[in-house]
């Protein structure tokens, strides 16, 4: 988050004696303007403090704004300039507190406009979060928004500065807001604001903040990296089945997660546990192409997993006609999902979905919200990616069963772009 400093602008406020240089630094006004505005005495200091300011020294600036404030008798419109210029040193400084004084002042003026009344509060607010004086940061934002204000990098302070004040519940409910607001108007919405909702729903156990923040930022900004963190934690959430380890492997492969040979090897034993070789073959074979298989002292390994694979893919197709009667006179459709997946991937796509939907449809499912799980991996592979997408969304259960078919919907919506 970026702000401007007060220091590297003209300040409005000393419209005596400073004017707007060409460049936007301060410059002296005419000669009869400081006469008539502002005494030698102080215009002196204030002098050596606007040329400090421009060679970046504000520390000195604010001693020099100090001096003209010791002079005596000082008139309104000297102390209008004081302010303003101890605006731009302390901007410059970072000296919040001295920015405060010198605002509280121009403002009891009442000379000082409304614009730039909420553009100094910005740049207070500002200041505070950068000094990590994250209750003061606050206090300023809130109050510059009671006053009228609207930008949208102080909205970015605002819920900061309540994130790092450990306020979880209103960081999460003005992101989630500004968000909204961001999707309404089709405008994308920020990393730094998914990331911020996110860490906030994980500090206070928010699930549905966490689930809605991590599907916005795998459909925005869908990298490897936070697929692979997605991932990691998926199977440690509580509730979450064991049964789904395979397909938790199916969402690393499909977003470039196998990472090792083990990563291959153990996905490809547990499909070809789980009745589907030709998966199993594939994963082998994709290992063997990216030569994280078949390479040093495991690839003799690496090659017999290949030919079990290939055995047990025979086998099955000696023992499929069999199985199909079985599936076919049984009364609930279980067998039937089975067989309809693997038999997608042989590459049979559309006898692969049809038996999946005949499975649904004769019903007495033990699991029917895996069913549609599984209808929706065969459509997808199939090349119905909208039919897919639909069945995952009528996808419930909280089993980690919803979390696998949402992140489905999202990765095939990315795979799409």
């Amino acid at each position: 988050m970026k702000f401007k400093t007060l220091a590297t602008v003209a300040i409005g406020t000393a419209a005596f004696v400073f004017g707007s240089a060409p460049n936007g630094e301060f410059g002296f006004a005419t000669a009869q303007a400081q006469a008539e505005s502002v005494r030698p005495e102080v215009g002196k200091h204030l002098r050596d403090a606007s040329a400090l300011i421009k060679a970046n020294k504000f520390k000195e600036a604010l001693a020099k704004v100090r001096e003209a404030e010791a002079v005596g008798g000082r008139t309104a419109a000297e102390n209008y300039n004081i302010e303003g210029m101890r605006m731009a040193a302390a901007s410059g400084a970072g000296d919040a507190d001295s920015m405060v004084k010198g605002f509280e002042a121009l403002k009891a003026s009442g000379r000082l406009s409304a614009p730039d009344q909420l553009r100094y509060m910005e740049a207070i607010a500002g200041t505070y979060l950068r000094n990590k004086d994250n209750a003061k940061a606050l206090s300023w934002a809130q109050r510059y928004f009671k006053e009228g204000g609207n930008s949208a990098t102080m909205k970015q302070v605002l819920t900061n500065a309540q994130y790092l004040s450990g306020d979880m519940s209103a960081t999460i409910k003005d992101t989630l807001e500004e968000i909204a607001a961001d999707e309404k108007a089709g405008r994308t919405p920020a990393m730094d604001k998914l990331n911020l909702l996110l860490s906030a729903a994980l500090k206070k156990g928010d699930a549905s903040a966490e689930a809605l923040a991590t599907e916005k930022l795998l459909n925005f900004y869908p990298r490897k990296e936070l697929w692979a963190q997605v991932l990691g934690g998926l199977q440690q959430k509580k509730g979450f089945s064991s049964r789904f380890a395979l397909d938790v492997y199916r969402l690393k492969s499909a977003t470039g997660n196998l990472s090792n040979a083990n990563d291959y090897m153990e996905m490809a034993q547990l499909a070809a546990q789980a009745g589907y070789p030709e998966e199993g073959k594939l994963i082998v074979d994709r290992g063997l192409a990216a030569n994280v298989l078949g390479q040093g002292a495991e690839g003799a390994r690496h090659k017999r997993l290949l030919d079990l694979m290939v055995k047990r893919i025979a086998e099955a197709k000696l023992a499929l006609p069999e199985a199909e009667r079985v599936a076919n006179e049984a009364k609930d459709g279980n067998a039937l999902v089975q067989l309809g997946l693997a038999a997608s991937f042989r590459g049979e796509f559309a006898k692969g979905v049809k038996l999946i939907e005949q499975a649904i449809a004769k019903g007495d499912l033990k699991r029917p919200d895996d069913a549609k799980l599984y209808l929706g991996l065969a459509q997808s592979m199939a090349g119905e990616t909208s039919k897919a997408q639909a069945t995952w969304r009528g996808v419930k259960g909280t089993d980690g069963v919803a979390d696998l078919a949402r992140l489905w919907v999202i990765q095939t919506r990315a795979a799409k772009r």
